[in-house]
């Protein structure tokens, strides 16, 4: 593995994660803007109590009535919302982010489906149309740390670089709407990108790499990450019209020639196992015309697109086939990898979006109405970061010693009276590994990597133990001091 001239140490990233959850609330909410200093304590006493118990209701983290109550009490404010408790955090990435290197800026849109509930009819419509949910668009920071043999980046999390929350409300009449209309509306394709109007572009020492599936395949999005100076890595979905002959893209891509082949490693989706695909790899420049918007015509944007098609694919499978447009050199052949392996790495949002899910249980609250289920899903969503970063302590550095006075002493003893000192001492996959098994992963060769969720038990369970010991010492100590 090839690591990064000047990268900072893992365990730089991994201080928030291994924070005590009061800890963890304090630094991400104290700086939270609610009008009221009572309230910003509220919420770091209730993202706490999140994070010491994530499983998405209330009554779970709060078996006291009293402090349930004022949870209760504290979600229903219309004046504490998404912006209001994220804003912290998200300026801490971002200013994270300026440092040197190369960020990945992965984003992607999920639904928060809270069909079913009572009380909740101002909730928009998701799915089908007959779900009731909310939708959540996420910006992640990745922090490349180092490429393997393969190409492969791996990478920390900075954190959220930027999110969205919103209802999706129908409005009436929007069938009527002319061509005219429909261009000066506002459209839910509009968030594409749209950070880097508010923060600008990195600075010369930096490079961030936006992020994005088909979805984010619009004029707008690759116009904001130019004007910026924010490379892009978007995955086609247009036939874009295309300035000169031929007059379109996938024409252009049929008269390129094979760059190469290399292997995609894809992981595992619902009917679809874990599997290795073999691709051919060509490359073209185009200029692609700009679209007529309100005002006249856009200017024409130079790309660099990237086909990715999958050669002798199983029967049973559809081939695997990626349009990537992107502002990345693709001259020579590990700029080719490398995009390729980047692209790749998307899944890391969705990754996110299952520990907000499955893990934070953002999708199990009882609370009603759309505002009260927004706030609780802001706090939630940035204890799934605290989730995600569990499973990512060995990830950067797997071999690397581990930073024994930021980890604990106390937390190391425990973890050799349970599971015995490794020859080489701890590192951060022995670690990670043992504190798994404290949360019931079981470590055979034949098990593979631990799961989040196991790795996230053990480190609440090493977290109760290193209080307990703490709070025997003191006991011991002012016994000692009585005798005395």
């Amino acid at each position: 593995m090839h690591k990064l001239a000047g990268s900072p140490r893992a365990s730089e990233f991994m201080s928030t994660t291994l924070l005590t959850p009061a800890q963890w609330a304090q630094e991400e909410f104290a700086l939270a803007e609610l009008g009221d200093q009572r309230r910003t304590k509220r919420l770091v006493n209730i993202a706490a109590r999140l994070a010491e118990h994530p499983g998405g209701t209330l009554p779970q983290a709060f078996p006291s009535w009293a402090e349930l109550k004022a949870a209760y009490r504290f979600f229903g404010q219309p004046k504490v919302g998404w912006e209001e408790i994220g804003e912290p955090h998200w300026q801490r990435t971002r200013k994270g982010c300026q440092g040197p290197g190369e960020y990945l800026l992965i984003e992607d849109t999920t639904q928060l489906d809270y069909t079913g509930g009572v009380g909740r009819e101002d909730l928009g419509r998701i799915g089908d149309g007959r779900g009731r949910g909310l939708m959540l668009h996420t910006t992640l920071a990745v922090r490349v740390e180092a490429w393997n043999l393969e190409q492969r980046p791996e990478g920390v999390v900075m954190g959220l670089f930027a999110q969205q929350c919103w209802n999706r409300r129908k409005v009436a009449g929007r069938k009527l709407e002319t061509q005219a209309q429909l261009r000066r509306r506002h459209r839910e394709s509009e968030r594409w990108a749209a950070v880097f109007e508010q923060t600008g572009g990195p600075p010369e020492c930096s490079q961030w790499i936006f992020i994005a599936d088909r979805e984010g395949d619009f004029y707008e999005s690759i116009a904001r990450c130019q004007r910026h100076g924010v490379d892009f890595i978007i995955r086609g979905c247009q036939n874009r019209r295309l300035e000169g002959e031929p007059q379109y893209l996938r024409e252009a891509l049929e008269q390129a020639s094979v760059q190469g082949q290399m292997r995609v490693e894809l992981r595992s989706r619902p009917g679809q196992p874990m599997r290795t695909a073999q691709v051919d790899v060509r490359t073209v420049s185009v200029l692609s015309k700009g679209p007529y918007r309100p005002g006249g015509f856009q200017p024409h944007l130079p790309l660099h697109v990237v086909e990715v098609r999958e050669v002798d694919a199983p029967q049973t499978v559809e081939p695997l086939h990626w349009i990537l447009l992107t502002s990345l050199a693709c001259k020579r052949w590990v700029e080719l990898e490398r995009i390729i392996g980047r692209y790749a790495a998307r899944w890391w949002v969705e990754e996110y979006h299952k520990a907000l899910k499955s893990g934070a249980g953002v999708e199990d609250s009882q609370l009603g109405r759309a505002h009260r289920l927004e706030s609780l899903a802001a706090v939630l969503a940035l204890v799934a970061v605290r989730l995600l970063n569990a499973k990512w302590l060995a990830r950067a550095r797997p071999e690397d010693p581990v930073d024994e006075p930021l980890f604990g002493q106390e937390a190391l003893v425990i973890l050799a009276a349970q599971f015995g000192k490794p020859k080489g001492g701890w590192t951060h996959r022995t670690v990670l590994v043992a504190v798994a098994r404290l949360g019931g992963f079981i470590g055979r060769r034949s098990d593979g990597a631990p799961g989040w969720q196991t790795i996230w038990r053990g480190w609440q369970r090493l977290m109760w133990m290193c209080q307990g010991l703490e709070t025997l010492k003191r006991i011991g100590g002012n016994v000692g001091n009585d005798k005395r």
